[in-house]
């Protein structure tokens, strides 16, 4: 029994004891419990392994414990307990004062001229121009809400702001780079044509197609714009060669350009003396569209031998009924003569029966 004990004391020696479980205090990094012993009710010295009682929370004994037994760890102890309470409040401090920083820079809206805000009034922009929106969007209830969620630090300047300094400044940059672009190429190939808006505007469009510096095929269209008064071929030819003299290109850089099979179209072509190449959708699209005619002639032309047909099935099923219709007649004809001549025979033959009686 006594070596039993003895090799108990030893287990509890060697083994390492557990942490307290939810511990708030301290003291407790100088005790502990053995792993086996899960409800945790035996505290443990983990210098010495001597049972200290104390009860579920109360941590008296394990001070007195330190205090009378192990000097040097008091004393440690004492020492920790000293410092902490000043590097908790100086953190505290510095935390309050963070988070008060912190509140009013979330309030205070950005300076006009820093980053954040000149990125997001970029983006706006870009997003009024590349999507087409009406400016007065940067006005409207829901937008303004839509930018007070996202950044409630970034203040929308006006409409006017937008239209005459934001999407200038954006198309002088943008035509900047496509100039860079251009002034690299020797030769290039247009594109053009001739539409009306919603509201009956009329504009031309001029596309510019060049292969670049790695051999790939960039396509720039170089501008939209309103073309009012008569669409004459002497009118359309003046505009093109004013779009590419806008751009300061040389026409004869100019290898070709691509049109659709409008008169006055190919006529400005030629007043230009630029090379034309129809374009393959259009002729396309006319292909089908006389496919479609052809299409619709034949099953005209197969309608009209039906319905011909159908015409002179009528006519032969009406004849049909007239030469029934006179059989019929007479038929009944000549059975009503054949009635008739029995009745005549019949009262012959009574006359003749009276004769012979008389």
């Amino acid at each position: 029994m006594a070596e039993k004990g003895e090799n108990s004391e030893e287990n509890v020696v060697d083994e390492d004891l557990v942490v307290k479980k939810n511990c708030t205090s301290a003291i407790w990094s100088y005790f502990g419990f053995r792993s086996d012993d899960v409800l945790q009710t035996q505290v443990l010295c983990k210098t010495c392994r001597t049972a200290v009682a104390t009860s579920r929370g109360n941590t008296t004994n394990l001070h007195h414990h330190l205090q009378h037994n192990h000097k040097e760890l008091h004393e440690q102890f004492k020492a920790s307990q000293t410092t902490k309470p000043k590097t908790l409040s100086s953190s505290k401090s510095k935390t309050l004062q963070q988070s008060i920083s912190q509140s009013f820079a979330c309030v205070t809206p950005y300076e006009k001229t820093s980053k954040r805000h000149g990125e997001i009034t970029e983006a706006i922009t870009r997003y009024l121009a590349k999507d087409m929106m009406p400016i007065n969007t940067v006005t409207k209830d829901g937008f303004v809400s839509l930018i007070r969620k996202l950044d409630r630090r970034y203040s929308i300047p006006s409409r006017n702001y937008f239209s005459q300094v934001a999407i200038p400044k954006m198309y002088d940059t943008c035509r900047k780079t496509v100039e860079s672009e251009l002034g690299q190429i020797e030769h290039y190939a247009c594109t053009t044509d001739l539409w009306s808006s919603r509201t009956t505007e009329p504009y031309i469009s001029l596309t510019v197609h060049f292969l670049d510096q790695d051999f790939e095929l960039k396509t720039r269209c170089l501008q939209t714009a309103y073309f009012p008064g008569e669409h004459t071929g002497e009118n359309i030819a003046c505009g093109l060669r004013e779009a590419l003299t806008s751009w300061n290109w040389r026409e004869e850089q100019l290898a070709c350009i691509t049109t659709d099979n409008g008169s006055n179209v190919v006529k400005a072509t030629e007043l230009n003396h630029w090379v034309r190449l129809q374009c393959f959708g259009h002729r396309l699209h006319l292909a089908i569209g006389k496919c479609k005619l052809i299409h619709l002639l034949y099953v005209a032309l197969l309608l009209s031998i039906a319905v011909l047909f159908c015409n002179i099935i009528v006519l032969l099923l009406f004849l049909l009924f007239i030469v029934i219709i006179l059989y019929c007649f007479l038929f009944f004809e000549n059975l009503c003569l054949l009635f008739c001549n029995l009745l005549i025979l019949s009262s012959c033959l009574q006359v003749k029966l009276l004769l012979h009686a008389t």
